[in-house]
């Protein structure tokens, strides 16, 4: 992305969204940790809508120019849970399913009103530019966070859905995790480059054009 009087303008709408996108899936992770009997992320005050509270600076400006990034990480204790490996789940999909269910509103709003809005004189493209970068920000982290990778969720939510045997074999894949997930990143920018298919933006794509309704070619 480069630095003219246009980029500048998405960097502008685009901030909000990213800050309102992280914190609700940070609250989440915190929330549910809680309803699942571990109080560790209220205590270290990450039930807060405080952006400030959640930001990972680099995860944060990755999500400012890509439709990828990454909050800081809520802590838990899983040893608090009442059912240890169901309540992981839970706790690493309640983000994802955060981010899914704001893409999939955002993108409604553009189908029903859509139109409407161009109406609203020079406030109506803006609005709608706004709508959908929540529809690109907050797919691209359900999608992203879905990857199998540690410490991503989606490592989580597979390791508890395996045998126990293989659970722990899978574990100590985590020593290699930001390796995999810089490898994967890699890759898909090869992919979308040399070959004009992204493995993360294909998705993200279907998704936006599945709910809104727009044909993004």
């Amino acid at each position: 992305m480069g630095f003219d009087a246009e980029s500048v303008r998405e960097l502008v709408l685009r901030l909000p969204v990213v800050l309102f996108s992280l914190t609700i899936h940070e609250v989440m992770h915190a929330w549910v940790a809680l309803k699942c009997g571990d109080d560790t992320a209220l205590r270290a005050g990450r039930i807060t809508l405080n952006p400030l509270v959640h930001l990972d600076p680099i995860g944060t400006l990755c999500l400012m120019f890509a439709p990828i990034g990454w909050a800081k990480p809520v802590p838990v204790n899983p040893s608090n849970y009442g059912q240890p490996r169901r309540d992981d789940i839970l706790v690493s999909g309640a983000g994802i399913a955060a981010n899914f269910a704001m893409g999939i509103g955002f993108a409604f709003i553009m189908r029903f009103f859509g139109a409407a809005l161009y109406g609203i004189s020079e406030v109506g493209p803006i609005l709608f530019n706004v709508l959908f970068l929540g529809c690109v920000v907050n797919f691209g982290l359900a999608v992203f966070n879905l990857l199998p990778f540690p410490p991503l969720d989606g490592s989580h939510i597979l390791q508890n859905l395996l045998p126990l045997n293989l659970a722990i074999r899978f574990a100590e894949l985590r020593r290699y995790g930001i390796i995999m997930v810089i490898a994967f990143v890699m890759l898909n920018r090869f992919a979308a480059q040399a070959l004009g298919f992204s493995l993360l933006g294909y998705p993200i794509r279907k998704l936006i054009e599945l709910f809104s309704g727009l044909d993004l070619g």
